[in-house]
């Protein structure tokens, strides 16, 4: 279901960090339906607004052509809270059978001209818009992925040649399956820090605010 649709930001090309010439498209994923905190993680306080607006935020400054935000999980809420400016917003009704279905509703409006989409994760917030920027810039081929200093971690790059792998996922963790399965090269791209946290449970929270008082 859309519920929003702006222009895409190709068309304002005086706002982009980097020069992109292809067309690259940010699917923000913030569907999520929160199980183990037991109320709408998008909506947490973080840096005095809600958590997913960092995310929504940083993808809307950084070299896209087109970002989409996928919601489910306390759409209303989130709807009313947070300010998409001009992504486009796609409503998951299939939110609670994982992340694979908050992609493929994603797709369903990403543009036709699309090289390939980066995957972000609505409860990350450190993921720099400069980390983000390199992954555009640089990911090349079927599958690229951030690699920082401990491991691998998101943005993740898949271009337009498997989107119809993409649509085929099922759960949570399936990205990350597909990127181990072998079927295609992998290309990492090197990133500075640490993988940046995420928010599962209320220990990452308060981790993740401590990390904010610190820094």
């Amino acid at each position: 279901m859309v519920l929003q649709s702006r222009l895409p930001n190709k068309l304002r090309r005086g706002t982009w960090s980097v020069a992109v010439s292809r067309f690259v498209a940010g699917l923000v994923l913030g569907a999520g339906a929160s199980r183990r905190l037991g109320q709408p993680k998008q909506l947490l306080p973080y840096r005095g607004r809600p958590l997913l607006q960092t995310a929504v935020d940083n993808a809307l400054a950084a070299a896209f052509s087109q970002v989409v935000v996928a919601i489910g999980g306390a759409a209303p809420e989130v709807k009313a809270s947070i300010e998409f400016g001009s992504a486009s917003v796609a409503e998951n009704v299939h939110y609670t059978t994982g992340c694979s279905s908050s992609i493929v509703a994603a797709l369903d409006m990403v543009d036709a001209e699309t090289s390939g989409v980066v995957l972000l994760l609505g409860d990350q917030p450190g993921v720099s818009i400069a980390t983000i920027d390199r992954v555009i810039t640089e990911a090349n081929g079927p599958l690229a992925v951030a690699r920082y200093a401990d491991g691998r971690g998101h943005p993740l790059w898949f271009g337009r040649e498997i989107f119809d792998d993409l649509r085929k996922l099922k759960g949570d963790k399936a990205v990350w399956k597909l990127l181990e399965s072998g079927s295609y090269p992998v290309q990492e791209i090197v990133c500075d820090g640490p993988i940046p946290g995420d928010v599962d449970t209320w220990e990452d929270y308060e981790s993740l605010l401590t990390s904010e008082r610190a820094s």
